[in-house]
């Protein structure tokens, strides 16, 4: 399953970082990825989501994700440019709502041990994140056969309706 896994440059926030943090609520009126994705940090670190290269690695600590349940914030990750998340645990609605638009999340309780601006690897299905010039190994909990269905097809919404036509075959 090499579609679960990702190379990329990481960039780092520490703990519980919410979800008014990671998308201000005054920009809950927009929905796509390519709206929201400009406006990720916007509040704590203006411009970053155009420094965001794609497939950039996000690593934080302890609780990403924590605040409101709004599904805006994930979205906002993904539309910034990057191509997975790593921390050391998230708020559960902010994990659920990730796996439920697409957005890849491993959980790796040393997460905030790896190196600043690391070229990273990280492979969800066996739940290790490897970094690309030191060689050292971050090991995680990998993502389930479920979780990775649902990745595979972009989506909750997505993984239903090939569900759905399946079923009307």
């Amino acid at each position: 399953m090499d579609s679960f896994c990702f190379t990329g440059k990481s960039i780092h926030f520490g703990n519980d970082v919410d979800t008014d943090a990671i998308l201000p609520a005054r920009y809950l009126s927009l929905s796509t990825q390519e709206e929201l994705g400009p406006h990720f940090m916007e509040d704590l670190s203006p411009g970053l989501a155009a420094q965001v290269a794609p497939g950039s690695i996000l690593v934080a600590g302890e609780n990403f994700g924590c605040g409101s349940s709004r599904e805006h914030a994930p979205v906002a990750v993904r539309g910034s440019g990057f191509a997975c998340v790593v921390a050391a645990s998230f708020s559960r609605l902010f994990y659920r709502n990730a796996i439920n638009i697409g957005l890849p999340v491993l959980v790796v309780k040393d997460a905030l041990q790896i190196p600043e601006d690391s070229l990273l690897t990280v492979d969800c299905v066996k739940g290790i994140v490897r970094d690309m010039e030191t060689g050292k190994e971050y090991i995680g909990t990998p993502l389930t056969g479920f979780m990775l269905e649902i990745l595979s097809s972009g989506g909750l919404i997505a993984h239903l309706e090939k569900r759905l036509e399946s079923v009307g075959k």
